[in-house]
């Protein structure tokens, strides 16, 4: 038995992506592998404060503990609300359909 896990840490920022896998102790927390990946150094714009964490896709605590093979993630925040976009979306839809009857018809009709 090894005292070592495999674990990668990921971020996809504005302007870069970072995918770095890593050996650490058993025992290492997410923040530890965060701080061990130096990702924060290469993408400064990563506050821990305020940027969420997770593992594989679920949300995860800096306190956590790390088990062979995870993917540690940090998240960007969101910069519009996820409910309000997809209402949006909706609205232009429901918009579209209703005017696509408006159109003019062409040259050759």
């Amino acid at each position: 038995m090894t005292d070592y896990l495999k674990v990668s840490v990921a971020y996809v920022g504005p302007n870069d992506q970072v995918l770095r896998p890593l050996e650490v102790r058993i025992g290492t927390t997410v923040r530890e592998a965060i701080e061990q990946s130096a990702v924060i150094s290469r993408c400064p714009e990563i506050d821990l404060a305020v940027n969420q964490v997770g593992i594989f896709g679920k949300a995860a605590k800096l306190d956590q503990g790390l088990e062979d093979g995870d993917r540690v993630e940090i998240y960007r925040p969101l910069i519009a609300d996820p409910k309000e976009a997809r209402k949006r979306r909706a609205a232009e839809g429901k918009a579209m359909r209703k005017g696509g009857a408006d159109a003019k018809p062409s040259a050759g009709s």
